[in-house]
């Protein structure tokens, strides 16, 4: 893995400023470039640590004092960790503007190095043996260093706020940890001292709160679940604090919000619109990944949000910004981009949980078709840029977390997959793909989805991959028909914006209306340019209609009827086989006489032999549902059975 992927995994800043978008493209502009020019602070001061690699960071605990008053940290991290070889030296990634004052191992003091690298270097008396769990504590104090706005203090009705918001590198910027996400922290205490008028929020756990003297208070909060750096957070002010339970079974949801939010109608009703929110994405996306846990909100004081995980921060209470983040528990949280070329597993995911909220609870048919076609046009209003971003972008925070393709774009693209599989195929395999042993909890690529998909479905989505992630541009048609009898002919070409996808193989939405008012639904699977299809209709044709739902990208596409179009031309078209994917039956036309053919699993392994006559089908009950080949002809073709 290149020195470069290792700085880029898992930032998510435009994520909050899509979030609150609310439907308005222009809107989302601008509150992206507000956050990308916080980033850019960031990003300058980011650093990937090679020598934070030989280690895998199991276990911290953060013992700190904290006022929001004062910006300020003092207090010590303890590290348990596991070398993955011999190694007589460790490395944490921790900012200059924080002095460390000593270094504890085995209840006595070590040397240590504080280098100008933003890096720790702590030396052993011996060198640490492979796969031995060991520890160490590190005392450090110092003012957070500004310029990042890692720790943020202001206030809120007239009273101090403390908030955190790390990524993508920000956590070195309060306590010493492995910046590189090479590997999540398996298990995170907090124990927080405050002055006693103020609570702290934070992931995981609330496990106890304890008077101390002086008028302060010592907060614990753990999370036992896998999690990045990026993602450990905390708040601290006087917030109401909000029990309650959420899903089903139940589990805790608890908010921590301002004084002024607890005394707003219209943002406590949202707070518990996220109760209808979260049982629609169990339902769709399969169980919330933290519910030993929590799920809630705590407001901070930076724009949008944050999907820390089980606790998202959020500045403000729209539904939209709600979805959004808690989307992002499962994917982003749960399953996280493993470098920033696949920041879309994390962002398109999330944008294509504001599609779901919109469509099962937030709008009504018309409303959003609307916000359907205004996605389409907002994708399509450049010509190119792949979802996937390029290694010749990384170092571009403006293409990394481009709105247009990380953002819309790589929702759609789950949208057409959707559409591919049908809606049944697709959730479950959404719900399959975050469970995997392999991927749950851990960090994921675009190839680690396509194998998923493949276990989950048997299709392989390899060349959709290809064209719709990392190709650029979107295709345009041209469809053609005209009614012969009981029958439509339809001729398709495309056409493509650029010139880096040669051919987009996608199936066809068309809608056939007729003169008494029928309707006909067809699919075409379309894989070849200037293809044609000829489908039964058996009603008087007024018109055809393509993409009527919305259901793939692309623009300027027209439908006209062409009289001029022709039986032979149609009838001396190659075979074809369909539908596919098929369950029971399979259909074979351009053959009119009796063909051996023959069907093989993907291995190779022969399953059936048989003689095709024409006009007959070929049942396919007894397949167990996979990818298969079918040849006839001397001609391969892979269809799936499910």
């Amino acid at each position: 893995m290149k020195k470069l992927y290792l700085l880029v995994l898992g930032l998510l800043v435009s994520q909050p400023l899509y979030s609150q978008k609310q439907n308005s493209n222009i809107d989302m502009k601008g509150l992206v470039e507000k956050e990308k020019k916080s980033f850019a602070n960031k990003m300058a001061a980011g650093n990937v640590n090679p020598n934070t690699l030989n280690y895998d960071l199991q276990y911290q605990r953060m013992d700190v004092a904290l006022d929001p008053a004062v910006n300020s940290i003092s207090g010590s991290v303890t590290s348990h960790f596991k070398p993955t070889q011999n190694m007589g030296s460790i490395y944490f990634d921790l900012s200059t503007s924080l002095t460390v004052s000593q270094v504890k191992y085995h209840g006595s003091n070590i040397a240590f190095q504080q280098l100008p690298t933003k890096e720790v270097k702590i030396d052993f008396p011996a060198s640490l043996p492979a796969n031995t769990l060991d520890s160490l504590t590190i005392q450090y104090s110092g003012t957070p260093d500004p310029v990042y706005g890692t720790v943020m203090v202001g206030s809120q009705g007239g009273t101090p706020i403390l908030s955190t918001l790390n990524e993508p590198y920000g956590a070195q910027d309060w306590f010493p940890t492995k910046q590189s996400l090479n590997d999540k922290i398996e298990r995170f205490d907090f124990k927080i001292t405050t002055p006693s008028q103020y609570n702290v929020a934070a992931n995981g756990k609330m496990m106890s709160e304890t008077a101390l003297p002086n008028a302060k208070k010592l907060t614990f909060w753990r999370t036992m679940y896998p999690t990045p750096a990026y993602l450990i957070a905390l708040g601290i002010t006087n917030y109401v604090k909000l029990n309650d339970t959420i899903g089903n079974p139940p589990f805790p949801f608890i908010n921590y919000v301002y004084p002024s939010t607890n005394s707003n109608s219209t943002s406590m009703s949202n707070i518990q619109w996220t109760k209808q929110i979260m049982n629609t994405y169990e339902t769709y996306f399969g169980a919330y990944p933290f519910r030993n846990e929590k799920y809630g909100h705590m407001e901070y004081i930076n724009g949008g949000g944050m999907e820390h995980q089980t606790m998202s921060s959020v500045s403000g209470w729209s539904k939209t910004l709600i979805a959004h983040e808690l989307a992002h528990q499962w994917f982003g949280d749960k399953v996280t981009c493993s470098t920033w070329n696949d920041i879309w597993l994390n962002e398109g995911f999330a944008t294509f949980g504001e599609h779901v909220a919109n469509e099962k609870l937030l709008m009504t048919n018309t409303e959003f078709m609307n916000y359907l076609s205004g996605q389409i046009n907002y994708i399509t209003g450049s010509v190119g840029g792949a979802t996937y971003v390029p290694n010749s972008g990384l170092s571009s925070v403006n293409r990394i977390f481009d709105s247009r393709l990380s953002y819309a774009k790589g929702g759609y693209v789950l949208r057409m997959l959707k559409w591919i599989l049908g809606d049944d195929a697709f959730y479950q395999a959404l719900r399959d793909y975050h469970v995997r042993p392999n991927l749950a909890y851990n960090y994921v690529q675009t190839s680690d989805l396509n194998a998923s998909l493949f276990q989950s479905t048997g299709k392989d989505f390899t060349e959709f991959f290809n064209d719709w992630i990392y190709g650029e541009g979107y295709p345009t048609y041209k469809i053609k028909w005209k009614q012969t009898g009981n029958q439509i002919l339809l001729n398709i070409a495309q056409t493509q914006s650029m010139a880096s996808v040669s051919f987009y193989e996608m199936p066809l939405p068309i809608k056939v209306n007729g003169t008494g008012g029928q309707t006909a639904y067809l699919v075409l699977n379309n894989t070849t340019n200037n293809q044609n299809f000829l489908e039964a209709v058996t009603f008087p044709i007024a018109s055809v209609q393509f993409n009527y739902e919305y259901q793939i990208i692309e623009k300027n596409s027209t439908v006209t009827q062409d009289n001029t179009l022709s039986v032979s031309s149609v009838e001396k078209e190659e075979f074809a086989l369909y539908p596919n994917p098929a369950k029971n039956e399979l259909y074979l036309k351009g053959l009119n006489k009796a063909t051996e053919f023959s069907i093989h699993a993907l291995d190779g392994k022969l399953i059936r032999k048989g003689i095709y006559q024409p006009g007959k089908t070929i049942g396919i009950t007894e397949l167990v549902p996979g990818a298969y080949v079918f040849t006839v002809k001397e001609k391969n073709i892979k269809f799936i059975k499910y």
